[in-house]
């Protein structure tokens, strides 16, 4: 049980979120937000430790409509769009829950303060893949410059015209790291690769390993103000919430490329769909959406689309929009899955 402090190291480490086994006999475990490949991994793990008749699977996120659902289970296994504010974890505690397992590294969702008052231990992914992400962004920025899903559409069409499709070298270019954890660190090892001309970052807390590669820190203001292609890997905190907005987006360049692979509460989405319509972004990719509770890791294709914003952001010909997918690789599920059941260190 703990609380993250704002503005200290804690904020951006783990808030004593235990790591260690869990005696999996003895408790039972409803498991929220099921999707069909945690039936590859999570599920059977659960079972395994916890025994099968101890496991529910439902495929509702948690809120405060569903926290009933938990039913009196002793766990509750939660994804990343779940909600655990203070209001579901008193229903939970008043339902018996002592114990929330989280299948993903972020804990922005849960109320850490709360749960220490109602005796709810909090437990995490400590990380999975860190290269996952990295190459991720890599991923998203190369199809964003070279413009490749419109040139995969246009041959799938059997149009092979080229025009349109300039891209422009990564080499020589001015790049910006906005945190710089293990994810951002190997993300700008990569991009080292392409021999940017200038290599920022911005961290409260600095890695040596990245100055020893030849990053230089700087101020959140100089990395927008300079960068031509900014990656984000900062984790969502009330002080990190809209670290990019309106007042950074100003200082950017007309023509900067914007990568998210993080959180979406990190970057207005509204502020950058006003960017994009002045032609003030050259090019954005997102894996996550500031609003994406509601519609990522569903299929709402035959469903009429609420969202407004999203829709505009996806009606840009330079935006390319993943729905957080960067997690799953076969080697990243079953180790997130082992270890969001709390069954191995």
């Amino acid at each position: 049980r703990a609380q993250a402090p704002r503005g200290t190291r804690r904020e951006t480490q783990d808030p004593t979120l235990d790591t260690h086994p869990l005696d999996a006999m003895s408790f039972s475990v409803t498991l929220f937000s099921h999707q069909k490949y945690d039936n590859n991994f999570l599920v059977p793990a659960l079972k395994e430790h916890c025994g099968e008749a101890h496991v529910k699977s439902i495929p509702v996120g948690l809120t405060n409509d569903t926290v009933e659902l938990a039913g009196n289970s002793q766990a509750v296994c939660l994804f990343v769009n779940d909600v655990a504010d203070k209001e579901v974890l008193t229903k939970l505690s008043a339902q018996g829950c002592k114990l929330i397992l989280l299948r993903n590294a972020g804990f922005n969702n849960v109320d850490l303060e709360a749960a220490g008052e109602l005796n709810i231990s909090v437990r995490r992914v400590p990380a999975y893949s860190p290269y996952a992400v990295a190459e991720m962004a890599v991923a998203l920025l190369l199809a964003v410059v070279r413009k490749i899903p419109k040139a995969y559409n246009r041959v799938r069409e059997h149009n092979f015209s080229i025009s349109g499709l300039e891209g422009f070298d990564i080499r020589g270019k001015k790049i910006g790291i906005l945190g710089t954890g293990n994810i951002g660190k190997i993300t700008a090892e990569i991009l080292k690769g392409f021999g940017p001309s200038r290599l920022m970052g911005h961290d409260a807390f600095p890695s040596e390993e990245c100055k020893a590669m030849g990053m230089e820190y700087v101020s959140l203001e100089e990395l927008c103000r300079e960068s031509d292609i900014i990656s984000i890997h900062v984790p969502l905190f009330p002080s990190t919430y809209h670290i990019i907005g309106v007042e950074t987006l100003k200082l950017m360049k007309p023509n900067v490329i914007i990568i998210n692979t993080s959180r979406g509460g990190l970057v207005d989405a509204e502020a950058l769909v006003d960017a994009l319509k002045q032609n003030r972004i050259g090019g954005l990719a997102m894996d996550v959406y500031e609003h994406e509770s509601s519609f990522f890791f569903h299929d709402c294709s035959d469903q009429v689309f609420g969202d407004d914003i999203l829709s505009r952001l996806l009606s840009f010909h330079n935006v390319i929009i993943t729905a957080h997918q960067v997690g799953i690789l076969p080697r990243a599920r079953p180790t997130s899955a082992a270890r969001g059941a709390g069954v191995c260190p």
